[in-house]
This record gives structure tokens, sequence and C-alpha cells, in this order.
């Protein structure tokens, strides 16, 4: 299947690892010219010769950006003056009762999680208007609709992905230009591994545990019964970043394993 994607110019923000780079990887795998983006140019160099190892003959440009810092961003577009496909993949988290989570906590949270995918499509979404062509992605999560009680401030962020999504998406009426939301759910990435490897570590108890008992009690209502791939995710950024996707607009779509437990 040809997903239309040959030379087109992507940039996939935070794409030095987990569903970054798998997604960078797949785009690349279909002829697309894919940006490269981490924070510094150590990851990016190492993430290319990543990509470049399965695609040797993929098309890649490196551009380091940090996304909690708005002159960064600037610098980022001045280098990518154009794009057909945009996808707002960055994105920080982490566990913290309610009660501690700072005014710091939460604005770092907007600067990186919601404004990096506004400065961005703020520049790119008109060009792709004025062209009559384009795709922007952002990438939220279940937790957007199952907000989840460690982290209140990260389902906040990812809900307020939904909206600027179908916002934009409503600006998009009559033309070739569309705009959707991605909603992961729980994913094994490097971030995951890690954090449960310690987690197993400390109570001595083996990763595969730590595992059955994610899903036991922090996502029973899975249908997966397990983390997805970064690539399984990989596999939707690509298809809705693609011409193929021309009827699919202003929606939210769920790669969360069955997590949400609503009929729509």
């Amino acid at each position: 299947m040809d997903l239309q994607l040959r030379n087109k110019k992507v940039l996939v923000t935070g794409s030095t690892a987990g569903i970054g780079l798998a997604s960078a990887k797949l785009f690349a795998q279909e002829g697309a010219f894919v940006y490269i983006n981490g924070r510094t140019q150590e990851r990016v160099d190492e993430a290319i010769e990543n990509i470049k190892n399965g695609v040797p003959n993929a098309q890649l440009q490196g551009v380091v950006c940090d996304f909690s810092d708005s002159g960064s961003i600037k610098s980022l577009i001045e280098q990518i003056p154009d794009l057909d496909v945009l996808v707002n993949n960055v994105g920080i988290y982490g566990p913290k009762p309610f009660a501690e989570i700072t005014d710091e906590d939460w604005f770092r949270i907007f600067e990186v999680n919601v404004m990096s995918g506004v400065r961005l499509a703020r520049h790119y979404f008109p060009l792709m208007l004025q062209k009559n062509s384009g795709r922007i992605l952002f990438l939220a999560s279940e937790s957007a609709i199952q907000i989840p009680e460690d982290m209140i401030h990260y389902g906040f962020s990812k809900t307020a992905l939904l909206a600027i999504s179908r916002g934009l998406a409503e600006l998009t009426k009559g033309t070739n230009v569309t705009v959707n939301a991605i909603l992961p759910g729980p994913t094994w990435t490097e971030a995951n591994e890690k954090g449960m490897q310690q987690e197993a570590d400390e109570k001595g108890i083996s990763l595969d545990e730590v595992k059955a008992n994610f899903f036991k009690e922090a996502r029973p209502t899975s249908l997966l019964q397990r983390f997805a791939t970064a690539e399984e995710v990989a596999n939707m950024i690509v298809y809705v970043g693609s011409g193929l996707s021309s009827a699919t607009n202003g929606a939210p779509l769920r790669v969360d394993g069955g997590v949400v437990k609503s009929a729509f």
C-alpha cells in the first residue's frame, strides 16, 4: 500500500526515543524526508544512526530544540520553514500528588506539552491552508479522558490538546488539510521500562510481575492486558499523517488497547 508520503517533509517532535522514534522510522520507510528532533545533538545523532541502521536510504535531518524555550522553537522554525506533516509528539510527565504540584510544575507541563504544539501549528497551519495540503497531529493520551489521580497536571495538558486539535480542524473546512489527535494508552517505552525496573528492584520482584500488577491495579479496564509497542502506536500516526487519511479530520483516535471503557 502506497501511503503517498514519498518526499513529504515530516517533523516528529521528541523523536529520539519511544513513540516519536518509532514514528520517524516508519515515515522514513515510507520515503518521507523526516526531521529528527531532540534536546541535544548527541541524542539526535544517535536516533539518526538508529533509523539508518534499519532504513539505509532514509532521508533524515536533525534539529535540536528545547520545547520549554520559545526562543528554541523560533530557531527550529527558521531551520524548517515549511512542512507537509507536523507530529506534535514531544511531552513530559511524572507522578506527583496534587497538593505537591507547584505553580512551576503546572506551567512547565503546559509550556512543553501544550504550547509546543500551539507555537508550531501557529506557523505551519496557515501555510498548509495556503497550499491546500497538510497534516497536523497532536499526541494526546488516554489520560486526556481518564485523568490519572497521580498526574492531574499531565491529564489536563492532554485534554487541552483535544480541544486545540478539534478547534484547528474546524478551520480546515472544505480544504485538504486535516488535524487530528492520537490517544495512546500504556505503551512500552524507555521511560516506562526504566521506571518499572526501578520498582521491581525496590520490591525485589521481577519486571514481568511489575507489568502484570500494573494492569491489575492501574489499568484494569485494558482489553489488551499488555503494553502496546511504540511501533503499534506509530502505525496509527503514520497512517493519519498520510495522504490516505483524507476523510479523517477533527477526530480523537484511540490506540489505547481498550483502556477507555466507552463505546464512543
